[in-house]
């Protein structure tokens, strides 16, 4: 019997359903989603990333990340925070990313506030990896059902309250979700998933930053 949300991709493999069998998307399931990260530049991509997506699909985001890493210098922080109004507008005007001002102007924000934390806490990975839900918080199955209940978590409300309060922006509860399931920050592979135990096991042998 099948189980809901998992898919059989075309290697025979189930899968969590959101990836559609698309190649790029199953290869981002498989291999990006859900593993724990701490390198400080892609914790910063994703979450502007994320803020991106507001509105999208993460798919349209994925295809266009090489243009989007070309645009704000590889998510290097101390270099996205140096950008002036000459390069907003560049930016605003470069068909290969999603040009929305707003989003724009706050990946720049954002990462003169990601200076500030890393310089506070010594690394933008120390800081988003204190947020890590606790055992306790999480739920004792995972199933289809659990993830669609919970776009949100009160861990993904205290770090989207603490992120708000720090002055960034386009960082609401369930963009911050969104980031702490990509990250690894919680394992979000649907029961029945070929990568949930993987998943499982390279969160078991993590080290928390």
């Amino acid at each position: 019997m099948a189980t809901e949300g998992i898919i059989e991709g075309p290697d025979g493999h189930g899968r969590c359903f959101w990836h559609g069998n698309l190649p790029d998307y199953i290869a981002y399931h498989d291999a990006e989603w859900g593993r724990p990260v701490t390198n400080d530049n892609r914790l910063f991509e994703k979450i502007c990333l994320e803020g991106f997506q507001s509105g999208l699909s993460w798919l349209t985001i994925l295809r266009k990340r090489e243009n989007f890493r070309a645009a704000f210098a590889g998510f290097d922080f101390d270099k996205v925070a140096l950008f002036d109004e000459a390069d907003i507008e560049r930016l605003v005007q470069d068909a290969g990313i999603i040009r929305h001002r707003g989003k724009i102007v706050s990946t720049i924000n954002n990462a003169r506030r990601a200076v500030e934390l890393r310089d506070e806490f010594g690394s933008l990975a120390r800081y988003f990896w204190s947020w890590e839900p606790k055992p306790d918080e999480r739920p004792a199955v995972f199933d289809l059902a659990t993830l669609r209940a919970n776009p949100t978590t009160p861990a993904s409300v205290r770090l989207s309250k603490d992120l708000k309060k720090r002055g960034w922006t386009f960082v609401g509860p369930t963009t911050v979700y969104a980031f702490m399931q990509a990250m690894g920050m919680v394992n979000d592979h649907i029961e029945g998933c070929c990568c949930r135990e993987t998943v499982e096991l390279e969160r078991k042998a993590f080290v928390r930053p």
